[in-house]
């Protein structure tokens, strides 16, 4: 797999492999949150190419504190074949080359096998509670 940073011509197909990996909400627009990534740090949005089709995504994020994870997605059929771990150590390398110390991500509590994954590349459960407040409505997604 080749990794590479997001160019705006993969916004479709991305946004196609975030529904076929259910990562999308109504609360969520993948467009505008693909829009806000490019305005802010665009180099910290990568994609994974097979043959030129895009089989996976990793969203990364830096603070000054922390770094964030989001948007982890792998095409089904690749699922459990070291695509996402290879992924995930692009990003984190990423950040550590920025400085950052420490990577928070979230992830749905009910998403066990997601929760399993990530335990199983070195993440542990934290004792916080993740708190938020939206700022901003989007308009649902109507692909």
């Amino acid at each position: 797999m080749k990794i590479r940073i997001y160019k705006a011509e993969d916004e479709q197909e991305i946004i196609d492999l975030w529904q076929t990996c259910n990562l999308t909400t109504a609360w969520n627009n993948p467009k505008r949150d693909i829009e806000r990534k490019i305005n802010d740090s665009p180099e910290l949005f990568f994609v994974g190419e097979i043959d030129r089709e895009i089989v996976a995504s990793c969203m990364a994020g830096y603070d000054g504190h922390r770094g964030w994870v989001y948007y982890l997605a792998v095409k089904p059929d690749l699922q459990r074949q070291g695509v996402a771990s290879k992924i995930m150590s692009h990003a984190e390398q990423s950040l550590r080359e920025i400085g950052c110390p420490k990577i928070d991500l979230m992830v749905r509590k009910t998403n066990h096998s997601v929760i399993s994954f990530y335990h199983k590349i070195g993440y542990n459960d934290d004792p916080v509670v993740v708190l938020s407040k939206r700022l901003a409505e989007d308009k649902p997604y109507r692909g």
